[in-house]
């Protein structure tokens, strides 16, 4: 038996090892050509869903009205005129008349996901034809608009996507560790798919697209079905023929979740919808940590007599994940916390296969405070 589990360990370590050199390489190819300074300035659209007074709002949103970029509106919506949300927009309106703004609800809900809702009824008002959409818990650079606009000179490309660096903005174990799992983890993820196959959707905390590939696959409405609406509008470009593009600009996410409790249900929450957005890709996702196959291969070795070499295994796998983390967190989306990356993120790592498994305990999310069912391809129904 024990001979049997430092095997599986040590199989583990392997698989994680080639994830880790698949992660280097990723990285690499999508460094090279780093982006020149962007020219290309078409006049924008920026949809800002929101949705209750979240922890640090204002300071999220007053980057977006600080943006050096020639000609470009604001719209925010949320499901009531009086949404906290939306005053705390005002609010910072106010500071800044010279930005184009404008205000809408959409009152009873018409879709089960309530942001698209939202997007449906910002796409019907806007004004310019390229759609730049983004969560309300980033914070962006005075120039981040030129590096989403910059894509799109390519006629062939119908969407572009950032990538981010997570930021425990309050401190905190638990936010840090959500925080390192965003830098690193998501990532790696989305580095490797670019390499193997080309992105083929897109992340939310920035999704921009053209009105014309809005309108080709149906409206914003066709994803109220959806828990993963990135991955689906992403998906469905990719559908169309265009191309999905994977700015080299790193925005900020800030996480909301200081509690363990919270923390633990948006993390699980995220990796049951990969289960059922993409689930032969999530299956496999369990031989990409080390960590857990690391621990197994330390406690079989030593149960053996064999010390030694289960440290020399537990060490392959903390150096596996120091690679991944210098190459994804540190050189691509920058992540300036050392501690992070190279102290709690092979913890991160571990806690990454608790989540996993998770995630086939059972079909149900927590969202805003209600209960969903997730079903096949990544619609959601309310649970019974």
């Amino acid at each position: 038996m024990l001979f049997a589990l430092l095997g599986i360990g040590i199989f583990g370590l392997i698989t994680s090892t080639v994830f880790a050199g698949m992660v280097l390489a990723g990285a690499r190819y999508h460094l090279r050509g780093r982006e020149a300074v962007p020219e290309f300035g078409p006049s924008l659209s920026l949809l800002k869903p929101v949705h209750g007074a979240e922890p640090g709002l204002e300071a999220n949103l007053t980057t977006f009205f600080e943006q050096e970029y020639p000609e470009y509106e604001l719209l925010f919506c949320a499901r009531s005129e009086r949404d906290a949300g939306l005053e705390i927009a005002r609010r910072v309106a106010e500071r800044y008349p010279d930005v184009p703004v404008r205000f809408l609800s959409t009152g009873e809900l018409r879709y089960i996901n309530a942001k698209v809702h939202s997007l449906e009824v910002m796409a019907e008002a806007e004004r310019y034809p390229i759609l730049v959409i983004s969560d309300s818990d980033v914070r962006v650079a005075p120039d981040y608009l030129w590096h989403v606009a910059a894509p799109f000179a390519d006629a062939k490309v119908g969407a572009m996507t950032c990538l981010y660096r997570g930021v425990a903005a309050e401190g905190g174990l638990w936010a840090r560790l959500e925080a390192v799992g965003m830098s690193v983890e998501m990532t790696a993820g989305v580095l490797v798919a670019n390499m193997l196959e080309g992105m083929q959707f897109v992340l939310g905390p920035t999704m921009a697209v053209r009105r014309e590939c809005v309108d080709a696959m149906g409206g914003m409405g066709m994803l109220g079905e959806y828990c993963a609406d990135d991955y689906i509008l992403g998906n469905e470009v990719f559908k169309q023929g265009r191309k999905v593009a994977l700015s080299h600009h790193a925005i900020d996410h800030m996480i909301i979740n200081a509690g363990l409790v919270d923390s633990l249900k948006h993390q699980v929450r995220w990796m049951k919808s990969t289960r059922f957005s993409r689930p032969k890709g999530h299956f496999g996702t369990a031989l990409t940590f080390s960590m857990p196959f690391g621990l197994l291969a330390l406690g079989a070795a030593v149960a053996m007599g064999r010390p030694v070499l289960g440290t020399a295994l537990f060490a392959w796998g903390v150096v596996t994940r120091w690679a991944i983390a210098w190459a994804a967190g540190g050189r691509v989306v920058r992540d300036p916390s050392w501690f992070g990356l190279y102290v709690l993120y092979p913890v991160r790592d571990l806690m990454g296969f608790g989540f996993w498994a998770a995630s086939y305990l059972s079909s149900e999310i927590v969202w805003r405070d209600k209960v969903y069912e997730l079903l096949p391809r990544g619609k959601m129904r309310a649970a019974k």
